[in-house]
């Protein structure tokens, strides 16, 4: 089969892998990534293999250093590798899609119909797996709000604030979010803020750590305020813009029809006076801006 990428699979001994770059002493007793992959790697073993290249009779690490340092912490003396020709060849990172929390959920979901959720919580070294499962998350979500979650615009924070209010006022905040394109669980909350107290959603509360702090609340209320200027500078300015184009049109469409005019370009500017007359034209045929 032909191997546009001239890489291999192999299996390579620990004690010929070395890191493509001196890194940072690594706490491997709190480091949350790290105790995940060990968990994961001691329940099932190691199912992604590393991405190396050969160098000097060893091969370095180009994807990998913490299932490499996992496998040294419950030594494993052979792992898969992909072995690429040189480092300028690797594109794996390039090519990898994270999952959303839509998608993760889904999988954990399907997960737990073969497994038990104390198996799937020690595979990925977590105490518990239930708060990543939001059972009732999607149905808090107004269906726009859903769609959103599950296309990943909206990450899991950010739709677990947005459960903090009901449907209504979540499609609500959809159009300003959308109106200044910021999705961000930050602005969510700083919404979610000068929601009234009917339009809450009596099963779901704030997180206490931003809700109950002063200062957050006043930083999120201040940057919700400078959207909301930025918003109305901008549209003020198209709007003005806009007023202005369709002034300078009326002008335009008085040169190109006027015959005398109109002749002329037509003689000796034929380009421009072709530039014009599409400039009317789109002009005419685009709506008024809201």
């Amino acid at each position: 089969m032909n191997n546009p990428l001239n890489v291999n699979g192999v299996d390579v001994p620990l004690a010929a892998l070395t890191p493509l770059r001196e890194r940072e002493a690594l706490n491997t007793s709190t480091h949350k990534g790290f105790v995940r992959i060990r968990s994961s790697i001691k329940a099932i073993g190691l199912i992604e293999p590393l991405s190396v290249y050969p160098e000097g009779g060893a091969y370095v690490i180009l994807d990998g250093y913490l299932r490499f340092r996992a496998c040294e912490e419950l030594k494993i003396e052979t792992v898969p590798c992909i072995v690429f020709k040189d480092k300028e060849a690797y594109t794996f990172n390039r090519m990898v899609n994270r999952l959303s929390g839509y998608q993760e959920m889904r999988m954990l979901r399907k997960s737990l119909e073969t497994l038990d959720e104390r198996t799937i919580a020690d595979v990925f070294g977590m105490r518990s797996i239930r708060y990543r499962l939001a059972p009732t998350l999607v149905e808090q979500l107004h269906p726009k709000a859903a769609e959103a979650f599950e296309s990943d615009l909206l990450g899991k924070t950010a739709a677990h604030e947005m459960s903090c209010v009901r449907p209504e006022r979540q499609a609500e905040m959809l159009k300003e979010m959308k109106r200044v394109n910021d999705y961000s669980p930050a602005f969510i909350r700083a919404l979610v803020l000068k929601t009234p107290p009917e339009l809450r959603n009596p099963k779901r509360n704030p997180k206490r750590q931003w809700s109950e702090d002063k200062n957050k609340r006043k930083e999120m209320v201040s940057r919700l305020e400078e959207a909301e200027k930025q918003h109305d500078f901008y549209t003020k300015l198209y709007r003005q813009y806009s007023a202005d184009l369709l002034k300078m049109t009326l002008y335009v469409r008085k040169i190109i029809t006027t015959p005398e005019l109109g002749a002329y370009l037509a003689d000796h500017h034929p380009a421009t006076l072709n530039d014009l007359s599409e400039i009317v034209l789109e002009t005419t045929a685009a709506p008024p801006p809201a």
